[in-house]
């Protein structure tokens, strides 16, 4: 069960609870036919209100804390999983993790941001915004992966690339810029997964590939919600309309051709059942590969260019 609960599924989980407490008194009073009743209340409940979020529903999902990040997909879809560490010009960091991984019968390079879960994992991980060294850590892994001919994986989760006055300074524009122009010439198989929040150049720095997929209750443009708000209307409080106009969800984006396919994800969110979703994601991503690895290195390229260079709308 979720920790923390959300305004819109907490008639849901108040349900759940109630069914809970009559199933610990079940010995000694027969409520199976009531029990029956809530259980089939909850289940329309759950379609209902999962079936019908809004967008800013959706971004709520895709930021809820117990939503498993990087490390917990790698460790429910992959084995043998090996952390590699530092971008061998100024240090580790410590929001973007990354490393060699079984992937069934494959190796693959799984890479991805990682937020914490309590405040000092949090600050530990910088709250999934990665310095300048952590897409360097990423670009370097990314060729590792080039030089055994394994295909890579990038797990897209962050708020955006951190902010800093000293991450400026270490070159984070050209951290990013150079990740996009050697992701698009890479000479393996790249598919890039959202599986949380997918912000700004932070998401884009890992995120050039031949495949694009997003989990179902995620988010991926290129400004927050709040920040467009307060852009636009000076006030945070305009961050549901702004969600609407940025059509920031997966169906938007797929709509768009921004993206190439939407992965379920467990009645009521990833954030319901951990196992459940790296097992969807894991079958998506062995799906996605096999015909990505059967081309020729110049094929990717070409594809990859083509893909990225037909999105968005032009006129002259």
């Amino acid at each position: 069960m979720a920790k923390t609960v959300l305004e819109f599924e907490r008639p849901i989980i108040e349900l759940e609870q109630k069914i809970d407490e009559m199933r610990r008194v079940i010995d000694d009073l027969d409520l199976n036919d009531e029990i029956d009743a809530l259980e089939k209340r909850v289940n329309e409940l759950r379609s209902s209100v999962y079936g019908n979020l809004t967008r800013w529903q959706k971004v709520q999902l895709a930021r809820h804390p117990d939503r498993p990040y990087t490390l917990d997909y790698i460790k429910h879809m992959t084995t043998e999983f090996v952390e590699l560490h530092g971008d061998r010009y100024h240090g580790d960091d410590h929001a973007i993790v990354g490393g060699f991984a079984r992937l069934e019968d494959q190796t693959v390079m799984v890479i991805g941001q990682q937020k914490g879960r309590d405040t000092k994992s949090n600050l530990f991980r910088n709250f999934g915004m990665a310095n300048p060294e952590g897409y360097r850590k990423a670009l370097r892994l990314m060729e590792l992966a080039a030089k055994f001919n394994r295909p890579v994986i990038t797990l897209i989760d962050t708020p955006g690339a951190y902010p800093g006055l000293e991450a400026e300074e270490r070159g984070q524009a050209e951290a990013i810029a150079r990740n996009l122009f050697e992701m698009a010439r890479l000479p393996v198989p790249i598919v890039i997964v959202i599986i949380g929040e997918g912000a700004s150049g932070g998401a884009l720095g890992i995120g050039v590939g031949d495949r694009v997929l997003m989990l179902e209750n995620t988010w991926y443009n290129v400004i927050s919600p709040e920040s467009c708000s307060s852009i636009l209307w000076r006030s945070w409080d305009y961050k549901e309309q702004a969600a609407e106009a940025l059509k920031l969800t997966a169906p938007d984006l797929l709509a768009q051709g921004i993206i190439d396919r939407i992965i379920p994800e467990p009645l009521g969110g990833a954030h319901r059942n951990h196992i459940e979703a790296a097992l969807l994601l894991k079958s998506a991503l062995i799906e996605e590969l096999k015909p990505l690895r059967s081309m020729k290195p110049d094929q990717l390229r070409r594809n990859r260019i083509k893909k990225f260079g037909q999105m968005g709308e032009f006129s002259s």
